[in-house]
């Protein structure tokens, strides 16, 4: 006896391919679907362990093994039609296949990467409407930039609008200021600019905390030795953390400087020596004699990490983290001032 599979259904055939027994698939699309994905994952179906039940079989695929043994053997001729199966169902059912693929290649990396990307544009569109909101008050009140920070001087405008109403408040002091006279309609439309403006600054603040959030599930060792927001950026620059995984480090130091490598290449400038890693506080507090060679040693550690998340379990974020630091400290001692060769040459 032989165990076989089609789209449609198990049976158990005798040496000359007639059917002794079946077990149906329901006649549903997504039904087929789903045991069509199983059979693709290398699982065994209900419908294959009800009808092999005690029995000796032959099977040609081996995730069938449990139920006998492998044997060569050409696939008997069982015809859908013959058992209420036609064209139609398996139309539906490989559309439906289709739609599961695409589902499933939704990862939690790519959540990320489209967060980091929302942080993108609402930053942009805060830088804007901020230089809107500063062109605009500045008609009223073109002194009051100078008097206060940026998010103090969107609060005041918000609150309390006008030159006139920010003075009498106390919370800001000045003389005589050179700005025009606005109608009151003019104040009400940069207070509801200027309240859209903290609205969108806080909405950027909500999605930075979701992304450390997510990162530290998703990638805590890569969080843990670039922080959320520097690992997220990677990974969006490569498009995913399988990507990143497979990048060596010398590119993983120059992700973000396409532009400067590209110039270098071109036209002969200066290499860069990082790219958004210089955002870490390790890089770009260091000296610039020293920058080079903490981003290569930071971008090797990170490799690791990186590494480490797609493909291992374990958290070595706080390991990796002391191994830099030693390499870090032995750059600073080694390289104390710049090498002169190298101050000539430029």
């Amino acid at each position: 006896m032989r165990l076989v599979t089609t789209w449609f259904g198990s049976f158990i055939t005798d040496d000359d391919g007639n059917v002794t027994e079946k077990r149906l698939f329901p006649p549903d699309p997504a039904e087929i679907a789903k045991r069509l994905n199983a059979m693709e994952r290398g699982d065994v179906l209900p419908e294959e362990g009800e009808i092999a039940a005690g029995k000796a079989v032959s099977v040609r695929e081996r995730r069938l093994s449990v139920f006998g043994i492998i044997e060569e053997f050409q696939q008997p001729d069982i015809r859908p039609e013959e058992h209420g199966f036609g064209n139609e169902i398996l139309g539906m059912a490989m559309l439906c296949r289709g739609r599961d693929k695409v589902r499933t290649k939704s990862s939690p990396d790519e959540q990320i990467v489209q967060a980091i990307r929302t942080i993108d544009d609402l930053g942009g569109i805060i830088n804007l409407m901020s230089e809107r909101l500063h062109e605009w008050h500045g008609l009223n009140f073109p002194e009051l930039d100078k008097l206060v920070p940026e998010e103090k001087y969107v609060r005041l405008i918000a609150d309390f609008g006008g030159r006139a109403a920010i003075l009498e408040s106390g919370k800001v002091k000045y003389g005589d200021s050179i700005g025009g006279e606005v109608s009151e309609a003019d104040i009400l439309a940069m207070k509801s600019l200027a309240n859209a403006l903290i609205a969108t600054a806080q909405k950027k603040r909500e999605m930075e905390r979701y992304i450390e959030l997510r990162m530290k599930e998703i990638a805590p060792n890569t969080s843990h030795l670039a922080g959320p927001l520097i690992g997220a950026r990677l990974i969006s620059l490569t498009g995913g953390l399988d990507r990143l995984s497979r990048v060596p480090a010398s590119t993983i130091q120059l992700l973000g400087a396409e532009k400067a490598l590209f110039k270098h290449i071109k036209d002969h400038a200066k290499p860069p020596k990082h790219g958004v890693i210089f955002q870490h506080p390790l890089i770009h507090r260091a000296p610039p004699w020293q920058r080079g060679k903490i981003a290569r040693a930071f971008a090797a550690k990170l490799s690791i990490a990186v590494k480490m998340d797609r493909y291992g379990h374990d958290f070595i974020g706080p390991k990796l983290q002391a191994d830099l630091d030693r390499r870090v400290e032995d750059i600073r001692k080694r390289h104390p001032k710049p090498n002169r060769k190298n101050s000539r040459r430029r």
